[in-house]
Parts: structure tokens; sequence; C-alpha cells
């Protein structure tokens, strides 16, 4: 036999909704067992602006190395920490 699940109240603002769902057991709202996967491909990560410091010499070491794997500096400079990350992480 299936449960009964409750219906999902109508929502004024992403609030409202936010704090609906940090309260209550959506278990009680959604059959999980229908719920599909899906992957949203296209989606691009929210990213945030920094300021970052770097010696001279060292910036222009990092534009080199770049230019040499024909990818702008930051998109290498966001690699390169990336990989550092992961590794660390590993030897953790």
């Amino acid at each position: 036999m299936q449960k009964q699940l409750k219906s999902i109240p109508k929502f004024h603002n992403e609030d409202e909704e936010r704090k609906f769902w940090a309260e209550n057991d959506s278990v009680a709202y959604i059959n999980w067992a229908k719920a599909k996967k899906i992957r949203f491909l296209h989606l691009k990560p929210t990213t945030k602006s920094i300021s970052l410091r770097l010696p001279v010499a060292l910036l222009e070491r990092i534009k080199i190395a770049a230019n040499q794997q024909d990818i702008p500096y930051q998109s290498y400079l966001k690699m390169i920490l990336h990989k550092g990350i992961v590794k660390e992480k590993e030897s953790i």
C-alpha cells in the first residue's frame, strides 16, 4: 500500500521555501522512489572574484606556463590550485 503524500504548499519567495524545507522532511511530500537522476551538463559553478598579490616574477612565470598550454593564465591558476588541493587532500 502506497503512503499518502502531503501537498507541497505554494511559496511566496525562496526564503519561505528554504525555511519550509529546512523544517520539514521531504519524504512526507515527495515519492523519492519515482525520482529520476538527471545531470545539469551546462551549469557553471558560482564564482567569486578575489584579489591576490603575487610577485611580478611569479605572475610572469604563470603567464608563460599558461601560454605554453594555450589557456588563459587565470584558468591555469584555477587548474593548479585545484590539483594542489586534491593532492593535499589525498595525502591526509
